[in-house]
């Protein structure tokens, strides 16, 4: 009986113990995480004319290559698509430029959304005279909050156990 209850407590221990090492790795890889091989399409940018488009796809592909972050066509295959959205406004003299990053995963379902906003140097209210430093400051916060999430998301589906791990993990 004693012997029983010892592999019991044994057993027991050694569940405990591959739930916590499994537990750590999932705790270090999103600690350690990073977007790098999760490709990313733009698929849109509405709200803005044809040329402050083409400037803010400019911006944004370097600050996605600072940060590692994979952007490849739309017509190519990418693990997430993005559409974003920027308005401009104005109150009391200062022009503010808002928008939105909505991240869609394959199946078409938004995953993400991102939001914020960044001041501009024209007081015009307008997008068209928006200045360069103020895209790439647009493309910086952008950049940092979808690495973020890829990270994150990047981390959660490299930690996640699959049926043929769940036996040994879980016993």
């Amino acid at each position: 009986m004693a012997g029983t209850k010892r592999r019991g407590l044994l057993a027991a221990i050694g569940k405990a113990m591959a739930l916590t090492m499994t537990l750590g790795a999932c705790q270090t890889s999103r600690l350690s995480g990073s977007p790098e091989g999760v490709p990313v399409a733009v698929e849109s940018i509405d709200g803005a004319s044809a040329p402050v488009q083409t400037a803010l796809l400019g911006e944004l592909a370097a600050a996605a290559s600072e940060r590692k972050v994979e952007l490849v066509d739309s017509g190519e295959d990418a693990r997430y698509r993005v559409r974003g959205y920027i308005s401009t406004v104005t109150e009391d003299g200062e022009t503010k430029v808002s928008y939105v990053w909505d991240l869609f995963d394959a199946q078409k379902r938004r995953a993400k959304r991102l939001e914020g906003s960044q001041s501009a140097a024209s007081g015009s209210g307008s997008i068209a005279p928006l200045d360069g430093e103020t895209l790439a400051k647009l493309a910086e916060a952008s950049m940092d909050e979808i690495a973020d999430f890829l990270s994150a998301s990047k981390s959660i589906q490299t930690a996640e156990v699959t049926e043929d791990d769940s036996p040994v993990a879980l016993q």
